[in-house]
């Protein structure tokens, strides 16, 4: 495992493209406007409520804290999490597709609530455009996306920028950072 914490965040970047998360890196303290495009502007807008702790007033609901994996070394924050009924969710902008990388952002707040110390008994992603939840299958419960997940992480551990080529052009044509990336496979 990596000495280096790894960002919640960056798993589902990853499995985008490794790249993205070098851009990201760079563009970190510029000026959103200037580095995101329309539907990432929606998204970080989107989170508002839950970044500022105002999704919801019940006492019981844990809204954007910090956690930290140490069995996976993962760091970030939680959208929210309601320790009544023990449901962890994952807020996007709009879901058209449950991406791997969203369950294992998932996961990895899972994770790290349950070395809290706190017992989480569902996971769900929450698509607010459309008020749609989708329900997923602690890890425990999905050995293959499990799997996946620690397979993730041994990726990220041993990546490398001399060894990457990027073969799914789909994921360029979707890029902001696109224009400005040598591994285009555009280019």
């Amino acid at each position: 495992m990596s000495e280096t914490p790894i960002s919640i965040s960056s798993l589902n970047d990853f499995v985008f493209c490794p790249v993205s998360i070098y851009f990201h890196s760079i563009d970190a303290d510029e000026d959103d406007l200037l580095i995101k495009d329309e539907y990432q502007l929606k998204g970080t807008d989107s989170h508002k409520s839950s970044d500022s702790a105002t999704y919801s007033t019940k006492k019981s609901m844990l809204q954007n804290i910090c956690v930290y994996c140490e069995q996976y070394n993962l760091y970030g924050r939680i959208d929210t999490f309601d320790v009544e009924k023990g449901i962890l969710t994952e807020r996007k902008k709009k879901i058209k597709t449950v991406f791997d990388g969203y369950i294992f952002q998932l996961y990895a707040q899972y994770f790290a609530l349950i070395e809290m110390g706190y017992t989480v008994k569902k996971l769900r992603l929450y698509s607010m455009d459309d008020n749609k939840i989708y329900s997923v299958k602690k890890p425990e419960s999905n050995t293959e996306m499990y799997e996946k997940f620690n397979a993730l992480l041994k990726k990220i551990d041993c990546f490398s920028f001399e060894t990457f080529c990027q073969e799914n052009a789909e994921k360029c044509n979707n890029c902001i950072y696109e224009p400005l990336c040598s591994f285009s496979i555009k280019k």
